[in-house]
C-alpha cells in the first residue's frame, strides 16, 4: 500500500468512527480535525501527482477515494487565482482543509422560508480563511461561497458524505438579484 493510500485510509477509518454515531456539529468539527491531519501531509497533494489546472481552467477537481456510489467521498480541488463559487449549500455535509494556498468562504444563513420558489434571501454571517492547519466543517443545508484571491494556486482537501456527482439537489443563490436555482456540478472530476 502506498504511503498516500495508508494515510488515506487511517483518516477515513477515524472519520467512519467519528460519524458512527450520526452527524452533527461538534462530530463534524472533530471530522475537520482529521482532515487537516491529512491535509498537512503535503507532500501526497503534489503538482507531480496531481497536475494544475491548464492556463485556460479555474479548477480540476480529483477523486481521492469513494466508500461506494453513495458513501463518503475525499476529493483534491486545485484552483487558481479568480475562481469563484457563488453562494451554494451540498445537501450533504462537508468538510474541507487546506494544503497550500488560501480559499476564502462567505457563510450564510437563509432569511426568507424558502416559500416562494427561485427567490431567496440571505445575510453573511461570518468569513472564513481556510489555510494550511485549518479548514471549515458545513452541515448538509450550510451555505457558503468560495473565491481565491491572490497569485498562487491552492489545494485543499475536500470529504463529503456523498459523493458530489449525485448531489443533485443542490441549491445556488445570487445574491444581487435574490434568487436561487438548482446547481449543477460544476466541473468534471477527474
Amino acid at each position: 500500500m502506498s504511503t498516500q493510500n495508508a494515510a488515506v485510509e487511517a483518516t477515513l477509518t477515524q472519520v467512519r468512527s467519528i460519524l458512527a454515531a450520526g452527524v452533527d456539529r461538534s462530530r463534524l468539527e472533530q471530522v475537520k480535525e482529521a482532515l487537516i491531519g491529512l491535509a498537512g501531509q503535503s507532500t501526497l497533494w503534489s503538482d507531480e501527482h496531481f497536475p494544475d489546472p491548464a492556463e485556460d481552467e479555474k479548477q480540476v477537481r480529483y477523486l481521492i477515494t469513494q466508500d461506494s456510489p453513495q458513501g463518503l467521498s475525499l476529493y483534491l480541488n486545485v484552483m487558481r487565482p479568480g475562481k469563484k463559487i457563488p453562494p451554494h449549500d451540498h445537501t450533504t455535509w462537508a468538510c474541507v482543509a487546506a494544503v497550500v494556498g488560501v480559499e476564502h468562504n462567505k457563510v450564510f444563513k437563509r432569511d426568507d422560508d424558502g416559500s416562494e420558489p427561485g427567490r431567496a434571501k440571505l445575510t453573511e454571517t461570518r468569513e472564513v480563511s481556510i489555510e494550511p492547519g485549518s479548514g471549515i466543517a458545513l452541515m448538509a443545508e450550510d451555505i457558503h461561497q468560495v473565491e481565491i484571491r491572490g497569485d498562487e494556486v491552492i489545494r485543499h482537501l475536500h470529504m463529503y458524505g456523498r459523493p458530489l456527482e449525485t448531489l443533485t439537489g443542490r441549491t445556488m443563490y445570487d445574491l444581487e438579484a435574490g434568487t436561487c436555482h438548482q446547481m449543477d456540478i460544476g466541473v468534471k472530476t477527474r
